[in-house]
């Protein structure tokens, strides 16, 4: 460790840039991951972030919560396949609203009270008790949506303006990037016919499904698929990971963070081969005086351990800055788990492409310190 140090100290500004250079690497892995996961947030943002267990969908909608629709046959169908415990409808619609004073796009949700569907990342206040109660974005709070305003859908020619009124802020419950509204549902039912007056039955877009305790919601998606003609069954999760265009969303990401995975141990790799041959005189004269091999390999590795930390806390610090402000809207948030897990990964991949800068190390012949010839390739 001491001869590690020791060259450190020599050869700041030379360390010193590769740090740096690490640092805005892993900088920009931990930016396009935290990116990544704030733009599905506020794309599926509500889906994620609601109790129902599985989310029954009308199987021609592919998927697109805006597409789809359940009729009554299927409703009362769902409710009684095994394994459900509550099926309850949840609505789903973009409105124009006046919020703050400003007409703006905002999704409502729907939802009946006490039943599946609620959001569950509340932060502050409490979910609607009553009619007219709504639960917003914690993120839309300071656009007309906070704890006390009151947001009216602008009817149609023909309907009746309908007030709700936020008694509380839940974390990361939009969807389509929009602001968004979770009601009970017969307030939803009151927006989409003061924008339809004409509708004659509003209809749920998915069934929210709690299954009995106990049960695997995978399993009991599957039975409702099979059993409910025309609908398909979709874990939480399932219905999160295969909403379009997240799938395409992160694998466009995937193919980013790949590249910067390759690029960071390629370049920490490269530098500490190139400085190896740079001191093949010096290490080969340390060789010929008796240093054995084992020292200077933990030299080299206790280099790169200390470049790649050190890379990764400047990596965190500028992370940091980037997501003061909720990163300029992007959603952009310091987590110690994304930070740990992306240091612990670059520093391995470090180490394996070192072992090129070790391997010279450990083909270094004594006997080369009286002939002059340095390290042997």
């Amino acid at each position: 460790m001491f001869l590690a140090l020791s060259e450190m100290r020599r050869a700041k500004v030379r360390f010193g840039l590769l740090a740096g250079a690490v640092g805005l690497l892993v900088f920009l892995i931990l930016f396009q991951q935290a990116l990544l996961t704030g733009l599905v947030n506020q794309f599926i943002g509500a889906l994620k972030n609601q109790s129902a267990d599985v989310l029954v969908f009308n199987a021609q909608a592919r998927k697109n919560l805006e597409g789809s629709i359940i009729l009554p046959d299927q409703a009362a169908a769902i409710a009684a396949v095994e394994g459900v415990d509550v099926a309850a409808p949840l609505g789903e619609g973009t409105f124009t609203v006046l919020a703050g004073g400003e007409e703006t796009d905002a999704v409502i949700f729907g939802y009946e009270l006490g039943g599946p569907g609620a959001p569950t990342t509340l932060i502050e206040g409490r979910l609607p008790e009553v009619g007219g109660e709504a639960v917003a974005s914690s993120r839309n709070a300071a656009d007309g949506f906070d704890i006390g305003d009151t947001v009216t859908v602008v009817p149609n020619p023909g309907g009746t303006a309908t007030t709700f009124t936020v008694v509380g802020l839940a974390r990361e419950i939009n969807y389509s990037v929009s602001p968004t509204l979770f009601t009970d549902f017969a307030g939803f039912e009151t927006a989409r016919r003061a924008v339809n007056p004409d509708a004659t039955q509003v209809l749920p877009s998915v069934m929210a499904v709690r299954v009995v305790a106990g049960a695997d919601p995978a399993e009991v998606a599957d039975a409702i698929t099979a059993a409910v003609e025309g609908t398909e069954g979709l874990t939480r999760q399932q219905a999160v990971d295969e909403s379009p265009g997240v799938a395409s969303v992160r694998q466009s990401f995937s193919v980013i963070l790949l590249l910067f995975y390759l690029v960071v141990p390629l370049v920490t790799g490269l530098f500490f081969l190139i400085v190896t041959f740079q001191k093949a005189g010096a290490l080969t004269l340390l060789r010929a005086i008796g240093s054995p091999a084992g020292p200077l390999v933990r030299s080299l590795l206790i280099q790169v351990v200390a470049v790649v930390l050190s890379g990764a806390v400047l990596a965190t610090g500028l992370f940091w800055l980037a997501s003061l402000g909720g990163g300029g809207g992007l959603g952009i948030t310091v987590e110690p788990m994304p930070v740990i897990t992306t240091t612990l990964v670059v520093l391995v991949l470090a180490l394996l492409t070192s072992f090129a800068a070790v391997r010279r190390v450990l083909r270094i012949d004594p006997i080369a310190a009286t002939t002059g010839a340095g390290v042997q390739v």
